[in-house]
């Protein structure tokens, strides 16, 4: 199983997320664009893993404490590539964000998986192999209540890319209200 763990997003998130693809999208003349439902931030990508790794990934997010947050959008940007290059919809500095990151890489790697070293960079990515007249830019910030992170598998079905949810873990379930 090819494996991540992610944030996806509302309705009106996504709605949000798609109109920023599709402008995208009419300023290129080439790229590969995201199904509106693949729409996601990925927080760690894990690759491929066996039932008892994914068992493991489970246990790890089970055990990460995090409260729910505001995660705000405000920017599209680039990664450079030969051949095109990916867009994204950029996160505005979250350190709630960062430190549920670093919760679950702390985790994972008590559990003996080994994460890449890059450092985070919280993305929603539009698009790859875009070909572009179109700048990065700033616009007005929107964004939804984080409360949950979830397991996602990836995998192709009748040659369409899919992500299917697999173990989903909810913010504040092992708090205690005073």
């Amino acid at each position: 199983m090819r494996l991540f763990i992610a944030i996806n997003f509302n309705t009106e998130i996504r709605s949000r997320l798609v109109t920023l693809r599709d402008e995208l999208r009419i300023d290129s003349t080439k790229g590969r664009f995201s199904a509106p439902e693949n729409l996601h931030l990925t927080l760690i990508f894990l690759g491929e893993c066996d039932e008892k790794q994914a068992a493991d990934v489970k246990a790890a997010m089970d055990a990460v404490e995090f409260k729910a947050f505001t995660l705000n959008i405000g920017c599209t940007g680039l990664f450079k590539r030969s051949g095109g290059d990916i867009w994204w919809a950029g996160v505005s500095g979250s350190k709630q964000l960062t430190k549920l990151y670093d919760k679950l890489i702390k985790k994972l790697t008590e559990f003996g998986f080994r994460i890449e070293k890059r450092k985070f960079s919280p993305h929603i990515t539009l698009g790859r192999e875009i070909i572009t007249k179109a700048s990065p830019r700033m616009f007005e910030e929107f964004g939804q209540t984080i409360d949950r992170i979830e397991l996602m598998k990836s995998e192709r079905i009748a040659g369409k890319l899919t992500y299917t949810v697999i173990h989903v873990t909810n913010a504040g379930r092992c708090y205690k209200s005073n």
